[in-house]
């Protein structure tokens, strides 16, 4: 895979492919496990692992992004569901997964003053979450 001081974050749909500016400290990985699971007639809790452990890039935000580097970020979501390449935090190395956006959002900050449309945005912030497929 590709070498970790060049990407925090690469993500690619059928039509191109971009590596993602570093967000600002907070970006949080998240590692959940599906667990089929429930309690025998002793109350002990019974289960087991279902599929493979499921990962949410979260929290990621930008201080501040020109209109054009967050309308590009956000273009790359146009077909829904990416792959996406990162640290792999359990695991220690570079992974490509399925991931699909939550909630995106931004403000305005700088505005043009011909038209009065956005050339700068403030709080720019995303989420990805993994697809689970195997």
């Amino acid at each position: 895979m590709s070498d970790p001081s060049k990407f925090v974050l690469k993500v690619s749909n059928s039509h191109k492919t971009m590596i993602f500016p570093p967000p600002k400290r907070g970006l949080t990985y998240i590692v959940s496990t599906n667990v089929n699971s429930g309690r025998n007639a002793n109350g002990e809790v019974v289960g087991q692992v279902v599929g493979r452990d499921i990962y949410k890039l979260d929290q990621m935000e930008w201080s501040w992004l020109t209109a054009v580097q967050w309308e590009t970020m956000l273009s790359m979501f146009d077909e829904f569901f990416v792959t996406v390449e990162f640290w792999d935090t359990v695991k220690s190395k570079w992974v490509e997964l399925k991931m699909y956006p939550g909630d995106r959002s931004a403000e305005p900050y700088w505005l043009d003053p011909n038209d009065d449309h956005p050339t700068h945005y403030t709080n720019c912030k995303l989420n990805l979450i993994d697809c689970g497929i195997l």
